[in-house]
């Protein structure tokens, strides 16, 4: 018998030095004892064992029968030998989590409700896709990801960000930040990796651009947005690239005045910068119509961003890059050598549910929901007649609550709320310098449950009258 035709597959490595078979039942007892062979797990049968290690059927019989009688396996008649559903790995000594401890209820911004997440949908578009898949769909693929998906995306992102999207200018990512990696790479490999960043904006983010090579410069943020009419001005006249979030700034929650995205747009074409848009919450705009993407007036000058993170789930890892034509090489090259290909299965997946609109569904339905949360959020705390206030356009996953400049501090609020299971986020740790600046939480109404958040937004509200915020 060949080996590659043996069932089951069992390492076991065999001490003989005190004969074969007390070496045979030492390996198993060990494999089964540091839990390498589960309780419940079949073992092969006793002339494939023998055959794959080298020994005599009776050998492994006589092992095998020892190891009944001793407790460690099960013998069943018609059902083969297994290892003793009584017996467990011993276990490791125990160690306190790391981190704080487990939050009943979870407001802080930046995760979906995974809930939402549509599986019978995406299994439906999953068994379509590799229905008709090409046999070279399963093997190594184009840096710039599945055609399928590009051409999918290309005509979705076109009617409905206003995004003017070619193909062959998409490249399929894993996940947003490993688009901005690849930003922040071509960007320092040609020399220029001065970027500037919103303040506030996500940390995170300035963290893994100053990781890869750039060095990040902050770009204020006001009630109409990113100050985009400094740049090309005193210390932003270095600046290579902006990284914006015109359609829902995160964390204030406001959008891009059209004054400055036509600044915006002036200053790349007249420096040769690149505006980096991170199309954050474009989706998801309850009012009215969202505006466009800046991408659509200026596609040479922006790299476009998307991801399927807050729509259908981030642990999906599918972004997508809309490049101007100058950087679609050094990406590709850049995304070849750092880990070849994003992973082709979801992106049939995502391409067959936005080409029966199943996407468009999806879109619908949580942006339904979002939109229930965020008006329940005003609705609890607009009562409050204290000082606090909400801001932000109606949109996105996430609100701002700004705290009155004489109550209680920031971390004062975050620890009180964290006190009674809630978890919230600040302000301060979105700011380039947090110091001195107005305080406020931000305050994210996706991540809960549905049957769990009114109990959170309460809370909330309990929490800011109790410490007269």
């Amino acid at each position: 018998m060949d080996w590659a035709d043996f069932g089951v597959d069992l390492h076991l490595e065999l001490d003989a030095s005190g004969g074969r078979r007390a070496g045979l039942e030492r390996a198993l007892r060990d494999a089964i004892r540091d839990g390498r062979l589960p309780p419940s797990t079949r073992l092969p049968a006793t002339r494939t064992l023998a055959t794959e290690l080298g020994l005599s059927r009776g050998t492994v019989s006589a092992a095998y029968d020892q190891l009944v009688a001793e407790g460690w396996l099960v013998a069943r008649v018609g059902a083969g030998t297994e290892v003793s559903p009584l017996r467990r790995a011993t276990p490791a000594p125990a160690t306190p989590p790391p981190g704080p401890p487990p939050f009943r209820y979870d407001l802080r911004p930046g995760s979906p409700d995974v809930g939402l997440f549509p599986v019978a949908a995406w299994l439906r578009a999953t068994r379509r896709a590799l229905a008709v898949a090409p046999t070279e769909a399963y093997g190594y693929g184009d840096p710039r990801g599945r055609p399928e998906l590009r051409n999918a995306l290309a005509g979705y992102l076109g009617r409905a960000r206003g995004v003017l999207a070619d193909p062959e200018r998409i490249v399929v990512t894993t996940g947003y930040v490993q688009a901005l990696v690849l930003l922040t790479t071509v960007l320092r490999d040609a020399g220029t990796p001065i970027v500037a960043m919103e303040d506030p904006g996500l940390a995170f983010h300035r963290e893994v651009v100053r990781r890869h090579g750039g060095t990040v410069l902050p770009l204020p943020v006001d009630d109409r947005g990113a100050r985009t009419d400094l740049l090309g001005n005193g210390h932003l006249a270095q600046v290579g690239a902006t990284v914006v979030t015109p359609a829902h700034q995160y964390p204030t929650g406001v959008t891009l005045h059209p004054a400055r995205r036509h600044a915006l747009a002036d200053w790349a074409r007249s420096t040769g910068g690149l505006v980096v848009e991170d199309d954050y919450d474009g989706e998801f705009r309850y009012d009215r119509q969202p505006v466009g993407a800046v991408q659509g007036t200026a596609p040479e000058q922006v790299a476009y961003v998307g991801t399927a993170a807050k729509t259908l789930g981030p642990a999906l890892r599918l972004a997508w890059l809309v490049l101007p034509a100058r950087l679609v090489d050094p990406v590709v090259d850049a995304k070849r050598h750092l880990d070849l290909h994003t992973e082709a299965i979801g992106q049939l997946a995502l391409a067959d549910l936005i080409a029966t609109h199943g996407y468009d569904r999806q879109v619908r339905t949580v942006r339904r929901r979002y939109r229930q949360r965020r008006d329940l959020l005003l609705d609890r705390l607009g009562g409050l007649g204290g000082g606090s206030a909400l801001s932000g356009i109606s949109a996105g996953l996430h609100a701002t609550v700004h705290l009155p400049p004489d109550g209680p501090p920031e971390a004062e609020v975050l620890a009180a709320a964290a006190a009674r299971g809630l978890a919230l986020g600040g302000l301060g740790g979105h700011r380039h310098h947090p110091a001195g600046r107005p305080p406020g939480l931000v305050v994210g109404y996706a991540r809960p449950p549905s049957h769990a958040y009114p109990a959170a937004v309460d809370l909330l509200g309990r929490v800011l009258t109790d410490l007269g915020a």
